[in-house]
């Protein structure tokens, strides 16, 4: 109980639902483990929905809805969190992402989220809304998920980070001239920082490119590591070393083959030319 974690409901739609799912719970004074062997689940997984590490499935909610005698609410609220736009498997990265000590991503076509500028997510985000993929409200969630993120870098110690760009990150133009450049400025700054690696995968790196979607691979306190890979619909979060060491190897594979830093931040600039 010393290291129960706050909820609150109005942070978000699975604040909300772990916040109640933990009161009815209480009321009845049942442990998470007691009330995971009702639903047909483990205490860890009740955790994880509770603190919000982990998204209801309809399967889930309907569970509740029995257990409980809430009739529809939680599968109502289930909806709500699921309509949310942060992918499956995400907050539980975030999580992990503010006490790793290592973080390793590999991004295609947009600057990762921890090293963009306000201007640059705030345009990517608008062209969600535009699009009609997320929602104006969607988009705040993104835009404060993002600033919370970054801010936990600052933490101390720093974390060493390390990142590896396919060059589609630093030639698409997004957000026009101005914010591209900002953009390009912040990598090069972040290049000069002591606890930072940056690279690019070339174009003509071709088919010795290790991977064809984004990953995050991070290092906890106790050494343990984490694979995050991620889809246009969903996240999967792995913990499994039998699958993220194989990751880890073809990481460090394709480090070796990019760009050293320097000839990286070169990369990066000439990308800049020509910008106001």
């Amino acid at each position: 109980m010393l290291n129960r974690k706050e909820l609150d409901p109005d942070e978000s739609p699975s604040a909300a639902f772990g916040e109640r799912l933990r009161t009815l719970r209480d009321e009845r004074g049942w442990t998470q483990d007691e009330l995971g062997e009702r639903l047909g689940y483990s205490g860890t997984h009740i955790s994880a929905i509770e603190t919000g590490r982990r998204p209801p499935t309809r399967r889930f909610t309907s569970s509740a809805d029995k257990v409980f005698g809430t009739g529809d609410r939680f599968e109502r609220q289930g909806q709500a969190v699921r309509r949310t736009a942060i992918l499956e498997g995400f907050p539980e990265l975030v999580a992990c992402e503010s006490r790793a000590t290592e973080i390793r991503l590999f991004e295609l076509g947009i600057i990762p989220g921890l090293l963009q500028t306000p201007e640059y997510a705030a345009a990517i985000t608008k062209g969600a809304v535009q699009r009609g993929a997320i929602t104006e409200q969607q988009a705040d969630e993104r835009m404060a998920l993002l600033a919370k993120r970054q801010a936990s870098l600052e933490r101390t110690p720093a974390p060493q980070v390390y990142v590896v760009l396919d060059e589609s990150c630093i030639r698409r133009q997004v957000g026009g001239t101005r914010v591209m450049a900002a953009q390009l400025d912040r990598l090069a700054k972040f290049a000069e920082m002591p606890t930072t690696v940056l690279q690019v995968a070339p174009y003509d790196l071709g088919e010795r490119r290790a991977f064809d979607l984004p990953v995050t691979l991070l290092t906890l306190t106790d050494r343990s590591q984490i694979a995050y890979t991620e889809s246009a619909q969903r996240g999967h979060l792995e913990r499994e070393t039998a699958f993220v060491i194989p990751m880890l190897t073809a990481y460090h594979q394709l480090q070796a083959e990019a760009c050293s830093q320097a000839e990286s931040v070169a990369l990066v600039n000439q990308a800049r030319k020509g910008t106001p």
